[in-house]
């Protein structure tokens, strides 16, 4: 069994403040500790359940060099691999070479989210909302529809209670979930302690890929439209100028495409 872990900083236990996700900030470096270790947990898992490659995904754009590099690579359990990339979304291979399962680790709930504990879309300063064929979502729809587009299921999400129910109501009853923490606010939460938490990610991981075929992969719908409503004007106009993009007005812009994979590329890269 091949398993993809696509994780992100922000859902992580003890993680509640931008300066434990944003590189070269006094708190990170805690936060880089936090977060290796519930990925090592989440690969624990897996392996328990059969896997016999594991890989890693880093997609948190911590800033300059540390983003999609925010593992702490000496500390990762030795039974994975891991890719830093310089663009989400941009490594496909282990995708492309056919995927059994994906698991989402850390994930955040999506921008102007109730209780969501450091809540965005995308970027916390430019995106505000985001739309697949007129669905409202969140990154955990970027990464469940990136994986689907390759076959790939997504069999766990783990993050704070709001990501968890957005999750599920996005990808359905057969998800299994982990609710790390609960949000008091956007800066606040109570969390599960750490070291309660990585024995319940890797109880999930296993019993998620146990009963991976209770999941499919997710589709969006074809033929694909994603539409982005930027913050300002200014954060829209370099996307307006994508071919393939149209721009609804200053600050919201449209991709279509027969596939949400095509649609995606031409907007975001």
């Amino acid at each position: 069994m091949k398993v993809f872990i696509m994780s992100d900083m922000e859902g992580i236990s003890g993680i509640m403040r931008w300066s434990q996700v944003n590189g070269g900030e006094p708190l990170y470096e805690e936060g880089r500790r936090l977060y290796t270790e519930e990925i090592n947990a989440a690969v624990r898992g897996a392996k328990a359940a059969g896997a016999t490659e594991i890989v890693v995904m880093d997609c948190h754009g911590a800033g300059g060099d540390w983003s999609f590099n925010s593992l702490i690579p000496e500390l990762l359990d030795a039974d994975c691999e891991f890719v830093v990339q310089r663009e989400w979304t941009e490594y496909r291979d282990f995708l492309k070479e056919g995927c059994d399962a994906c698991l989402l680790i850390g994930m955040h709930a999506m921008a102007g989210a109730a209780g969501g504990v450091l809540s965005h879309t995308v970027s916390s300063q430019r995106w505000q909302n985001l739309w697949f064929n007129d669905r409202l979502v969140g990154e955990v729809g970027i990464n469940a529809s990136f994986c689907g587009s390759f076959g790939c299921p997504v069999a766990l999400v783990t993050g704070d209670t709001q990501v968890c129910e957005e999750s599920a109501e996005l990808l359905g009853a057969g998800l299994t979930t982990v609710a790390v923490k609960c949000g008091l606010g956007r800066q606040s939460a109570r969390n599960i302690a750490p070291a309660r938490v990585r024995v319940l990610i890797e109880a999930a991981a296993h019993k998620a890929l146990k009963n991976v075929k209770g999941v499919k992969p997710f589709n969006p719908g074809e033929p694909a439209e994603i539409k982005v409503e930027f913050m300002t004007t200014e954060a829209a106009v370099p996307f307006a100028r994508k071919h393939g993009v149209e721009s609804i007005n200053p600050r919201l812009v449209v991709s279509r495409a027969k596939t949400w994979l095509e649609a995606w590329d031409q907007l975001y890269f």
